[in-house]
């Protein structure tokens, strides 16, 4: 039997009530049934400051960026969930990337890693718009390999149950295609 897949969750958002965090547990969950092993990454608790080139020289690379690129190298795979700011993904996931790619063993724990792609918002489109840049951002430095396959949950207020499932069978299913596809993926990189 060969060992389950490991799939790092990064929620660019940690405040309580978000969205994206809700979004971000029912993935986990529903690794967890695809028979995956996730692990939801709390951004927040790596204490990054926002980065800055006088920190890294003066005190180095904070511990928790070498946390983050430790969890990246152990998995087999990245789920990054990410909310909409002003169009752009947030300063929470953007600011930990940057951190991490200042180590130098960043290049092998993330470079080709299948990673998709998941927002959520209370407005009509989902967060879409957020995930083009994101998408970009971390196929060019980081080097990840970020599949085609996206989810972005619109009307986010209403569209979880009390149980934290969606409420639209049809989205739950894409929820679960992409979580597939993704799983799918980095089997094939193991197996290769």
């Amino acid at each position: 039997m060969t060992e389950p897949l490991r799939v790092l969750i990064l929620p660019g958002s940690a405040r309580t009530g978000s969205y994206n965090l809700q979004l971000a547990r029912l993935a986990e969950s529903l690794l967890r049934e695809q028979g995956a092993e996730p692990l939801l990454r709390d951004l927040r608790a790596l204490a990054l400051p926002l980065y800055d080139g006088d920190i890294e020289a003066s005190e180095g690379v904070p511990q928790g960026a070498h946390t983050l690129v430790s969890e990246m190298a152990a998995h087999d795979a990245l789920l990054v969930v990410s909310p909409e700011y002003n169009a752009f993904p947030p300063p929470l996931l953007i600011n930990a990337i940057d951190w991490a790619t200042r180590l130098p063993e960043h290049k092998p724990a993330m470079a080709g890693k299948p990673t998709v792609l998941l927002s959520a918002s209370p407005g009509a489109l989902g967060g879409i718009r957020s995930l083009l840049s994101l998408r970009s951002f971390l196929a060019l430095n980081p080097g990840l390999l970020v599949l085609p396959q996206q989810f972005a949950l619109n009307q986010a207020a209403q569209a979880f149950t009390g149980e934290g499932a969606l409420r639209d069978a049809q989205q739950q299913q894409r929820l679960q295609g992409v979580l597939s596809a993704l799983l799918c993926h980095a089997g094939a990189l193991r197996a290769a």
